[in-house]
């Protein structure tokens, strides 16, 4: 796989060359999202379409996970703060051009829902940059699919 990444912290959130973020309201509680996104990490890919295999490593500190077209990332759990915010950092990848990269899942209180902010923050070669922003609207639907999807598997599990 495994071209290693640059080991960025929390702060690389606000401090990255490129941020995409993304938002949704769903129904589903706080505490019944970020369940899902930090304790059933092998459950993503049942709801995050473009994720094929997800699974807590490094005794729930760390994550490897696969998505459609063969692409992998081994990551390292840098927050897990119940129930506002999950975030990690790509440490290995075999995806090209990419030089660093966090991820950040923000949760708020939204009337009796969630608000769900995902924020995609990332270094690499200048077209590894232009090609994210070229593929934004993509990540953009992938997430409000995900998130559309894990909240509906919440409502069903909950009912």
């Amino acid at each position: 796989m495994a071209r290693r990444l640059r080991p960025e912290g929390p702060g690389f959130v606000e401090a990255a060359p490129l941020r995409l973020v993304f938002a949704r309201e769903v129904a589903a509680s706080p505490e019944a999202v970020f369940s899902a996104l930090a304790e059933d990490v092998s459950g993503w890919s049942e709801w995050f379409s473009a994720v094929t295999l997800a699974r807590p490593t490094a005794d729930g500190t760390g994550r490897e996970v696969r998505l459609r077209g063969g692409t992998r990332f081994e990551e390292t759990v840098l927050v897990a703060r119940a129930p506002e915010m999950y975030a990690y950092r790509v440490d290995a990848t075999n995806a090209p051009g990419l030089r660093a990269l966090v991820e950040e899942w923000r949760l708020t209180p939204a009337g009796k829902g969630t608000r769900v902010q995902w924020t995609f923050a990332a270094d690499g070669t200048a077209f590894f940059r232009a090609a994210l922003t070229v593929g934004r609207g993509g990540l953009g639907r992938a997430f409000r699919g995900a998130v559309t999807a894990l909240d509906r598997r919440l409502a069903s599990a909950s009912a």
